[in-house]
C-alpha cells in the first residue's frame, strides 16, 4: 500500500499530464483524455452510492441521459453553455433526491433492478415526447463556439475540472460524517440504523450526490458532439462499465474509481484497435475477472504479498524440477 501524500502526488501528475495531453499529441491523443476525465468524473459519481454505501446501482446512464437532455434543452432556449451545465446537474440531481426517496427502500438485488428500471423507463419517456425532445430523431445541440481544436480542449478542460469537483466531493464525504454513516450502512444497514445513523437520510444524499455530476459531464458532452439521442445517451453499455470501471480501481475507495478509468480507456482503446470483434466479450472478461479474483479492486492490491508469493515460486519451482 502507498503511503496517502505518494498517492496524491501521483493523482497531481496524473491531472497534469491530462491538462497537457493537447500539447503532447494529436486529436487523437486529446480525445483519450476527454474519455478518461469524463469516465473517472463518472465512476466517482458512482462510487457514493455503490462504493461506499454498497448499493448495487445501474442507474447511472439514466442520470447522464437526463443530463444530456437537460442541458441540450436549456441551451436551445438560449441559455450559455456553461450555465446549462450547471443547471443540468442540478435538475438531475433533484430527480435523484426525489427518486431515492422511493427506490432507495428497496435492497440488494431488488435495488439493482429497480436502478435498471429507471433507466429504460426515462429513455421511454424521452423517446415518446417526441414534441419536446425529438423523439428517436434525436435532438441537434447548439455547437461550441471556436474550431475543432479549440473546442476539443475546452471539453477536456472542463472534464478534468469536473472529475477534480468530483474527487473534492469523494474526499470530503470520505473523511466526514457522511462518509463514515454510509460505511456503516455497508457494513450492515439495521444496525447502523439502531446506533442512530440516519440511514434514509445519508442514502438519499448519496444518491444526489452521484446524480449530481453525472448530470454535468452529461450535458458538456451533449455541447461537445452537438447531436443526442435516446439509444446512446440512455446505453445500458454506460450503465454497466461506469460500476466495472470502479470495481477495477477500487469501489469505496478514493483514489480507485479514477485508477479504474485510466486503465479501463486504455485497454479499451487496446482492444477496439486490435480485437475489434471481440471488444464486449473482453468487457464481459473482465467482469468475470474482477467478481472472482479481485474483488477489492487494483488500488487494494497486496502487491509486496504478491511479488512475495511470485519470488517464492521462482525460487520453489527448479528444486521441483530436479526432484
Amino acid at each position: 500500500m502507498m503511503p496517502g501524500s505518494l498517492k496524491y502526488v501521483i493523482f497531481a501528475a496524473w491531472v497534469a499530464l491530462l491538462l497537457a495531453s493537447p500539447f503532447l499529441g494529436g486529436n487523437y491523443i486529446v480525445r483519450i483524455a476527454i474519455s478518461i476525465a469524463m469516465f473517472s468524473a463518472l465512476a466517482l459519481s458512482w462510487n457514493f452510492i455503490g462504493g461506499f454505501t454498497g448499493y448495487p446501482s445501474f442507474a447511472t446512464a439514466a442520470f447522464y441521459g437526463l443530463g444530456c437532455y437537460a442541458g441540450a434543452l436549456v441551451q436551445r432556449a438560449g441559455m450559455p453553455a456553461a450555465v446549462a451545465w450547471v443547471f443540468a446537474g442540478l435538475f438531475v440531481a433533484l430527480f435523484a433526491l426525489a427518486l431515492g426517496a422511493i427506490i432507495l427502500r428497496l435492497k440488494g438485488h431488488y435495488f439493482a433492478i429497480g436502478s435498471i428500471a429507471i433507466v429504460e423507463v426515462t429513455r421511454l419517456v424521452v423517446s415518446s415526447w417526441g414534441s419536446l425532445t425529438g423523439g428517436g430523431n434525436g435532438l441537434n445541440v447548439p455547437l461550441l463556439q471556436g474550431g475543432p481544436q479549440y473546442v476539443s480542449m475546452l471539453v477536456l478542460y472542463v472534464m478534468v475540472g469536473v472529475m477534480l469537483l468530483a474527487f473534492a466531493a469523494t474526499v470530503l464525504v470520505d473523511r466526514g460524517r457522511l462518509g463514515f454513516g454510509l460505511r456503516c450502512i455497508n457494513q450492515n444497514e439495521d444496525a447502523a440504523d439502531m446506533v442512530g445513523i440516519d440511514v434514509t437520510r445519508y442514502k438519499i444524499a448519496a444518491f444526489g450526490l452521484s446524480a449530481l455530476f453525472c448530470g454535468i459531464v452529461g450535458a458538456v458532452y451533449a455541447s461537445w458532439v452537438g447531436y443526442i439521442d435516446p439509444t446512446d445517451s440512455f446505453s445500458i453499455l454506460l450503465t454497466v462499465k461506469v460500476p466495472v470501471i470502479a470495481m477495477l480501481g477500487g469501489a469505496g475507495t478514493v483514489l480507485g474509481p479514477v485508477l479504474g478509468a485510466g486503465v479501463f480507456v486504455i485497454l479499451e482503446e487496446y482492444f477496439w484497435a486490435n480485437f475489434l470483434d471481440w471488444n464486449r466479450a473482453i468487457l464481459g472478461g473482465i467482469i468475470v475477472f474482477l467478481i472472482f479474483f479481485l474483488p477489492g479492486g487494483i488500488l487494494r492490491l497486496d502487491y509486496r504479498k504478491t511479488l512475495k508469493r511470485l519470488s517464492g515460486s521462482r525460487n520453489i519451482a527448479p528444486k521441483e524440477t530436479r526432484a
